[in-house]
Parts: structure tokens; sequence; C-alpha cells
């Protein structure tokens, strides 16, 4: 549907939870905790992880708890050490994996948080309300020359004073407005509310008064001029289905008549109590929300059709029908659903902290942001070198084509304004003349018409800018321990990752040598308890029960998943058209797969074809499948033949496995049927534990709402499990195995030694 102008796109940024409460570390050298062979590992360290990782625990400050963490700890410590004497840290998959998460976890870091907070709770707040709008639009681009600035804000305070000197606010936004839409809508937007538009249109919406005009309001799309018409209570949200038929403004008349008639006639059929599910699955022409009973995702004020939104908002209560209304894209009859008011703030403020992320308010906390590292990180400028830097600006620079040339680069820098020269320091680092006019000539784009100074200036704040951002990127390492230790959990966490997959994960299920002999050292902890041999049929109702053992009996089911339900040829012909091809080559292979699957194709003709043009078209499918390695002995053709419009092949693929059947009785409920062929030991079913004493024979039970047919063919005795059948659990007791031996070489290679006095620091219980 329509999408105004001012509508907020978003920006790719991320924001995760707030992070500047954080205390800048010290540089003070702390005790260790423990060494491991010649690493000290420092006692903050281990303290900051344990706090992290246990303060919740009812045992937290235990001496037992702080003992059995440290252990864990210097085991996670001793397979990091070794994964650096092997190099793993120096690859360059690892740098870039470790970079990457570092571009992340840094986000929080370089936002203001307290003016995150503030534009959250301005936001939710606004949301109480609803603003009716109507805007004149002057177009300019966000960083346009001030000549061309100041024109536009001329020309929109020109139109100000028509409208405030009494002139009709939409006839001048009609005939004024730069935005296409004002020629048919007067400049008016309707109701919205917060988040809705770009965040300085909204602010100035919602500081103006009903009747009256905003003062120029600077957006990234121009200056615009706000009449607000009407502020109302927020609506809130609405769920609805619709049932629509279309029909659009430049269809003929009298299909227009025909749409009007259809729909005046199915509201008089719902009005008669007929069943809206039925009737919108066989009419409505939406196809995107037919199939679901017409239902829509719940929607607020300005986010439909104004026609659409206007009668589904009047509606007041569940099932309430509104009569047909009209948009551009049909007729509707609307059913309401549900209403929902506006959430409360703690429901609302994780989703609307990542909308304030990505909406133009993020410009507010970037410069923020900026602002406070400027001071922090002592950004001075050198005044005589960045007017030295203004005064290279020319014409190039304005189309695109300025070229700098770096002096060598064994030349000193000195204080006096030139190429060499500091343009500004951050926290006393300087930052050369040379190297932004090396950025602008990378960096410059054609704008024709431009002021040279001024293009220069606007280089200029977009490299001071992007280096303090850098430098602080540098440095939060050295300022935030929290970012410091998540980084380093980051780096150890993906070097252990990959020596514990080479030593421990791959390693077990590789080496079959090492895990047989395991196993059969381990023998006694792989056994059976007494189990049965059977199958046990679980369903809804007894009639599903029924049919459930009835199908059961022949042995084989219908099989849908992965079977065309024809295949197609050219007219006239036998031949396979090109677009099925791929269908009966996965065919083919799935049939490769299972063993158990048999097809029959049948051939069909049209009416005036022979029957033997259909039966050549069953044989040549047959014979296309068994070419893709479908077994000759299980795809075959069907004796007679049968008629279609479509003259195509149908085909019927059936299988012995119970996964069909649960398939086939299920189609209307995912749990009507579940079937089980297999041995049962204690535990793995209650309705089999509670027969397990009976012996072989059949049994009816009915349990917790459910019918259950139980079939015990044989008890099985108690003994020990082959390593096929236990293989899941030896192979995670071998990689368990594995890891203590492991330990144990890495603790012989690295002798610890714990310092127990910072240790017994962490006990307070």
């Amino acid at each position: 549907m329509h999408k105004r102008i001012l509508y907020a796109g978003p920006i790719a940024v991320a924001l995760l939870a707030g992070c500047q409460t954080t205390k800048p570390l010290t540089a003070a050298k702390q005790p260790v905790v423990e060494t491991l062979g010649t690493t000290e590992v420092p006692a903050s360290e281990f303290a900051y992880v344990y706090r992290k990782n246990n303060s919740s625990a009812p045992e937290y400050g235990t001496k037992a708890s702080v003992s059995e963490y440290l252990d864990l700890y210097t085991n996670f410590k001793l397979k990091v050490l070794e994964a650096e004497k092997r190099g793993l840290d120096t690859t360059r998959a690892f740098k870039q994996e470790l970079e990457g998460y570092k571009q992340q976890l840094a986000q929080p870091y370089l936002t203001e948080k307290s003016v995150t907070d503030q534009l959250v709770r301005e936001a939710y707040d606004r949301m109480s309300k609803e603003v009716n709008a109507s805007h004149i639009l002057i177009r300019i681009t966000p960083d346009a020359d001030p000549k061309d600035t100041l024109a536009a804000y001329q020309k929109v305070m020109a139109l100000r004073q028509r409208v405030t000197s009494g002139e009709d606010f939409n006839k001048v936004a009609s005939e004024a407005s730069e935005d296409p839409s004002a020629r048919e809508n007067g400049g008016k937007l309707g109701y919205f509310t917060a988040m809705q538009m770009v965040y300085p249109f909204e602010s100035a919406a919602y500081k103006t008064k009903v009747g009256e005009v905003s003062q120029p309001v600077r957006t990234r799309f121009g200056y615009h001029l706000i009449k607000v018409n009407d502020i109302r209570q927020a609506q809130g949200e609405i769920k609805v289905a619709h049932l629509m038929i279309r029909a659009t403004p430049g269809m003929p008349k009298a299909d227009s008549l025909t749409a009007k008639k259809k729909i005046d006639e199915l509201y008089s059929r719902l009005k008669r109590k007929e069943n809206w599910e039925k009737l919108v699955a066989q009419f409505s022409e939406d196809a995107g929300s037919a199939a679901n009973g017409g239902e829509l995702p719940p929607f607020g004020t300005g986010r439909m059709i104004p026609s659409f939104e206007e009668a589904a908002f009047k509606l007041q209560n569940p099932g309430d029908l509104a009569a047909p209304v009209q948009t551009p894209y049909g007729w509707h009859i609307i059913k309401l659903i549900e209403k929902q008011s506006v959430p409360k703030f703690e429901d609302m403020e994780p989703a609307l902290k990542s909308k304030v992320s990505k909406d133009s308010r993020s410009e507010l906390n970037r410069a923020a942001f900026l602002k406070r590292i400027r001071t922090e990180n002592s950004f001075t400028e050198n005044a005589a070198s960045k007017e030295y830097v203004l005064a290279k600006a020319d014409t190039a620079l304005v189309h695109g084509r300025f070229k700098y040339m770096a002096p060598a680069a064994t030349a000193k820098a000195t204080k006096a304004a030139g190429d060499n020269s500091p343009l500004f320091t951050i926290k006393g680092k300087p930052y050369l003349v040379k190297d932004f006019l090396t950025y602008a000539q990378q960096n410059q784009r054609a704008r024709p018409g431009a002021e040279p100074r001024f293009t220069m200036q606007q280089l200029y704040d977009q490299y001071a800018d992007q280096q303090l951002t850098d430098y602080e990127k540098a440095n939060l390492e050295n300022k935030y321990e929290d970012y410091r230790m998540l980084v380093k959990e980051y780096r150890d966490g993906i070097l252990l990752f990959q020596l514990m997959d080479e030593k421990v994960w791959s390693k077990a299920i590789e080496d079959t040598v090492g895990l047989q002999k395991f196993f059969t050292e381990n023998q006694g902890k792989y056994q059976w308890d007494s189990r049965v041999q059977g199958t046990v049929i679980s369903a809804a109702t007894p009639e599903l029960l029924a049919k459930a053992q009835q199908q059961l009996k022949g042995g084989r089911y219908p099989v849908k998943a992965g079977v065309p339900a024809t295949v197609a040829f050219r007219p006239g012909t036998a031949d396979i058209l090109k677009g099925a091809w791929s269908g009966l080559d996965r065919l083919a292979s799935q049939m490769q797969g299972d063993s158990s699957l048999q097809l029959v194709v049948t051939g069909r003709a049209k009416k005036g074809e022979s029957a033997a043009l259909a039966k050549k078209r069953a044989n040549n499918v047959v014979t296309y499948l068994k070419s893709k390695g479908a077994p000759a002995s299980r795809v075959r053709a069907a004796a007679n033949t049968l008629t279609a419009a479509d003259g195509s092949a149908q085909l019927a693929m059936t299988g012995t496995n119970t996964a069909a059947l649960e398939e086939m009785l299920n189609e209307q409920n995912p749990l009507a049927v579940q079937v089980m062929q297999r041995s049962f030991q204690k535990g793995d079913n209650k309705v089999v534990d509670e027969l397990m004493g009976r012996g072989p024979g059949s049994y009816n039970v009915q349990k917790d709402g459910r019918y259950y047919a139980v079939t015990i063919d044989k008890v099985l005795p108690a003994g020990p499990k082959t390593l096929a059948e236990a293989r899941g659990q030896a192979t995670s007791d071998y990689q368990n195995y594995l890891e203590k031996q492991w330990i144990t070489q890495l603790r012989d290679m690295y002798p610890v030694k714990v310092n127990q006095a910072e240790v017994d620091k962490l006990v307070t219980k």
C-alpha cells in the first residue's frame, strides 16, 4: 500500500545493551591468582569471570564454589595456552573472525546510553497521541551548499507567509509543494504517531498546536511547513481479516460494476451469518490472506490506506463487520479480530531501543557521542593548518577531480602550516594535513554548483569524526574492563573451539579403532534393561486409531512427499516436457535412497487421444526414471490407462516406512496419529512401561486423553549393547575421556601453581 515519503527508513546500525556505566581501567599491575608454566593469570581476570558466571548461584562465594570454578578455569586457560603455542592465534582466518566479533562488541561503546534512554522514553510518551497533519515540502539535499540552502529556506518562508496570511494550506500545498503526492492529497498526511515519520518532522508535529503552522523544519528531504489539523488519543493496534474483490482505478466500467455487485452480495451473505472462512477461501482475491481466513498482520495508525484504516478502527467488538469499503486495490469487507491498546513501557522498551537505533533519532545519539569523545580524547584543531587545507579547495574538488600528491615520506613534520603539519591532535597524537588531503582525494564526489570551500569543510568534518571514532575503537580495551574481558572471552573461545575440535570432538568420531577399544573396556556401562519388541499406535480419537490399525495391516502406505502429482507432455505427444525433468530426477534419487519405495505410473489421454498414446506416456516416464537410477524392479507402468483434461501421466508411490502412514493420517492435524515400531526399554514410553510385565499380546489403552493400540511381539532379555546401539553415548563418553587425558598432558607441560591467598579473597561465605 502507499508509502509516504516521510516514513523513516532503517539505518544499518546495531544497538546492543548499554555499556557506559563501566569504569575506566587503571594501569596498576595486579597480583596473579595462579601461574601456568611461566604464564601468569591475573587475579582480577579470574575474579571478574567468576563473578560474571556465578554471582546468581546460591553457593556463590563459598570455598567449594571458588575452588571448583578455579579448576575449570585452569583447564580452560591451559587449552588456550596450547592453542597459542601452536600459533592458532596468528592465522588469517582467526584474525578475521575475531575482528568481526570485535566490531559487533564495540557498538554499545560507540553510543550514548543516556541519550538513547531519553529518546526511547520520548518515543513511548508520544505513542499515546496521534497527530493529523498536512505539510508543504521544498526539497533540498542533506549536504546542500549554503547558497542553495538559503534559497530553499527563503522559498519555504515565502510559502509560510502565504498560509499564515489566510491562504488555504492544502491549496498552497497542491500548487507549490515538491512532495509529488501533494497534487492529489493537498499535502494531507492523515494520522500518524511516533516512529512513523523522520524524527525532526515528528518532533515539530508534536510540538505544534492544532490549527497552527510550524516554522520551517529541516529533514533529509528538505524544508517542511507542517499544519496540525488534529490530535487525538492513540487507537493502539488492531487485528482484522478482510475479504477482497479486486477493482483497480483504471479497469473498464463494466468490470468495476461487477466487482461492486460481488462485494455487496458477499456482504449480504455474511450478514445472514454464512461462514466467514468458507466465503473468504472461495471468493477473496487477496491470495496472500485468503488461505488464512483473510487475516492481516496487526497494524496501527498510519500503516494502511486511510479509507481501510478508518473503517477498521470504527469496529468495536470482535466479529463485527464493516460495510464494503473501497481502496485503490478493490473492495473490502473487514472483520474485527481484536483491538490492543498501547502496551506498557516495559513491554515495548526492547523493540523501541532497536527502532531508535535505526531511526533518524540515531543522528542525535551520534552527535552526542562525538561531542563526548572530542572532550575525553582532547581533540585539538590547528587553526592555521585547517585554513591551509580549506584554501586548497577549488572547482576540481566540486567536480570530483581533485588531485593531491603527498610529499615524500621522509619529510619531517613541522609546526608551520603545510602538508606535513598537524591538522589536529587526538590525545596528543598528530593527524597530518597530507593524510587528510589524501583522504579528500579518495572520498570526493562530484557536486556541481557547490561552493569549493564548503565542500572541503564537509570532507574535513567527515575525516575528523572518522578518526575520532577509530581512535575510540582502538582504545576501548584500555578504557573499559567489560569490553576488554568480552573481547578476551571471544578470542579465547575461538582458539578453544579450533583445538577442541581437533583434539576431542572430531577425533572421537574419526578414531574408530580408539572408540571400539574404549567401548570394549567399558562394556559394563552400555547394557540393555529388559525390553520388548513391538508396535505402539497413539491417536487423538478412537476412529483415527482404528483407521491407523487397518492401514498398518496392509504394510504399504501412500507416499506424497517428493512425488510430482503429474508429469506433463508436449501437446499431442509422449515427449516429457523439459520442466518436468528436475522433479523426476529428484524422485529417482529418492527411490535409490529408500529400498521400500515402489512407484506406479498411469498414462492419461485427452478426449480424442488414443489409449496407446496414454500407455506410451507412462512407459516414457518409467524409462526416464530408470535412466536416472530408479531401480527397475520397483517402478512400473500401470496396465490400465485413464482420460484427463491435461493429457498427463499420474504417479502413485508407496512405501513401508510408517512415517508415510503418519503423514497421510496427519494431514489435518500434525499430532493426530503417531506410529512407533521398535524395541522399548523401561522409560521409553509410559504406556509400554505399564504393559511390560504382561508379555506378548495386543492391548488397547486410554491414557491422558489419547488412545493407544500396543502390540508386544516379544520380550527381549537384558544384556550388553553393541557399539552401533550405544554409539551416541559411547562417543560422548569417549570425548570426555580424551579431554581428561589431554588436560593431564597439559598440566604436565604447564605446571600449575596456585596463589591461595588471592583465591581466598573470593571466599565470602
